[in-house]
């Protein structure tokens, strides 16, 4: 039987993909992928990367979220706190990952799909994408942490509107609300992302971390706080290889 999860690191750069392997259930997440999916990103913390794609196998769909099938027989409350809590946790590790994570999302990405889309430091979407905030059709809110990211992303006012009426976005809505950061052909978003991977790995490795570093103490430290990493992360790289070799050049042209 496939692995429902699949990982492999590209041979050419040092860029991860990750890809939810169930085409045949739009990606749907099962309990098993769910473990699965958590377990490769607790794994994946110290991986020498300097950029992780996720992805959906197939042209249909990124992630569909939770399987309904296979999540059925679990309605109890214990149930929702065990599932939300794995998941919940996975996408912190993800989300705080040193290296940026980028989505590449060809087809739905709905409910628990779009959680994982957000949880993620950019988003490419083909030309089919649509994301989709449509866990209030369910009866549910969001359980892994998107309402606190699209809130974030988009603020208060229209995070709400979206989620209220259980909104499917098409790529160009997305883009233009900021939720994609770039689009592509229909069946593209892939190797546009493996493109924009490569852009990033000919950066400095060290360059690449702090950038990420730094603009995620802005979110989760105040302001003051969030400057002092700025100002800590800055003098290691001015004495860094990578920058000398550039003022070497620039001496030298």
């Amino acid at each position: 039987m496939n692995a429902k999860i699949l990982y492999q690191k590209q041979a050419e750069f040092p860029i991860g993909i990750l890809t939810f392997n169930r085409p045949e259930r739009l990606n749907a997440l099962d309990s098993e992928a769910m473990t699965l999916f958590a377990s490769q990103i607790r794994a994946l913390q110290n991986e020498p990367l300097a950029a992780l794609i996720i992805t959906g196998a197939g042209d249909k769909a990124f992630c569909s979220g939770g399987d309904l099938a296979d999540l059925a027989a679990r309605r109890s409350a214990a149930d929702a706190e065990s599932m939300i809590a794995l998941m919940g946790d996975a996408l912190i590790a993800l989300e705080n990952l040193p290296y940026p994570v980028i989505a590449a999302i060809n087809g739905y990405a709905l409910g628990g799909g779009s959680e994982i889309s957000l949880a993620c430091d950019l988003r490419i979407l083909d030309a089919n994408a649509r994301l989709g905030f449509v866990q209030a059709k369910r009866g549910l809110t969001p359980g892994w942490g998107a309402g606190q990211r699209l809130m974030r992303l988009v603020g208060y006012s229209r995070a709400l509107d979206l989620l209220l009426n259980a909104t499917i976005l098409s790529a160009a809505d997305a883009q233009s609300l900021g939720l994609a950061n770039r689009l592509a052909p229909a069946g593209e978003a892939l190797p546009a992302a493996l493109e924009y991977a490569a852009q990033i790995a000919a950066l400095d490795p060290a360059v690449i971390r702090s950038l990420k570093t730094l603009l995620r103490a802005g979110l989760t430290l105040p302001y003051e706080q969030a400057l002092q990493t700025e100002r800590q992360l800055f003098p290691p790289l001015w004495v860094g290889a990578a920058h000398q070799r550039s003022l070497d050049e620039f001496l030298n042209r």
